[in-house]
């Protein structure tokens, strides 16, 4: 089975990881959500008030060629302060950890014993535009990366959700991703599920549920707690 949470990070080194979550405002009443702006506005808002967040995930890699799919499933953790920390807990089918801090990236494999390293210094600027869209960023900032249209309104899993599409402007992102698709809970202003198509093709899947947003996170959350004796591999 293909490793997702490796395949993400490598987009994400290229560029092109575009992770929108953001925290709850007020639902809209009395309005059909059809404009863009208006949209981008509630989620911008939301996104201000924005301190943590911790929600169930399921990443899903669909390879078209070969007509195959591969399921990884776990829990999110993001906090914000004087840097961003984020957590992603894969439990299914194999346990690892990976952290985000400031420019560096580890991924804990438990059975090996082994921290794979990766320097993002040199990709800060990307590691900023996407890996941190959404979280306390300006929704302006995801304008002048994409070009951002609004699709329809859908039901997902018996939330009804504005389903946008985004199209990365010129730049390292567009050699990798072609075309994102966001939900996003009228209700909450939070994504429930995003879709990175590749060239090719091939996409993956990023679906949240039992988002819980602002609830207070033990800064153990943000280690990997792996034992002295694990073995260090540095990957850039």
């Amino acid at each position: 089975m293909r490793d997702i949470l490796k395949t993400w990070l490598r987009v994400l080194l290229a560029g092109a990881l575009a992770l929108a979550l953001a925290p709850p405002a007020s639902p809209r009443r009395g309005k059909h959500p059809t404009d863009l702006t208006e949209i981008l506005s509630d989620m911008n808002e939301a996104s201000k008030r924005l301190k943590t967040v911790s929600a169930n995930l399921e990443y899903t890699k669909v390879t078209v060629l070969v007509d195959d799919k591969s399921t990884e499933s776990g829990q999110f953790f993001y906090r914000k302060g004087k840097t961003t920390e984020i957590r992603i807990d894969i439990q299914k089918p194999d346990t690892k950890v990976l952290l985000f801090e400031k420019n560096k990236g580890e991924m804990y494999f438990p059975k090996i014993n082994q921290i794979q390293e990766y320097d993002l210094a040199q990709k800060s600027d990307l590691v900023q535009q996407f890996l941190l869209l959404g979280f306390g960023t300006d929704t302006n900032e995801l304008k002048k990366a994409h070009n951002i249209t609004y699709v329809k309104e859908e039901d997902l899993e018996g939330d009804t959700t504005v389903l946008l599409e985004l199209l990365p402007r010129r730049g390292s992102s567009a050699a990798q991703i072609t075309k994102i698709q966001l939900w996003v809970n009228e209700e909450s202003w939070l994504p429930a599920q995003q879709e990175f198509f590749q060239p090719g093709g091939d996409y993956l899947i990023a679906h949240y549920s039992g988002v819980k947003v602002n609830r207070v996170l033990p800064g153990s959350t943000f280690e990997l707690n792996a034992p002295a004796n694990a073995k260090h591999v540095k990957m850039n």
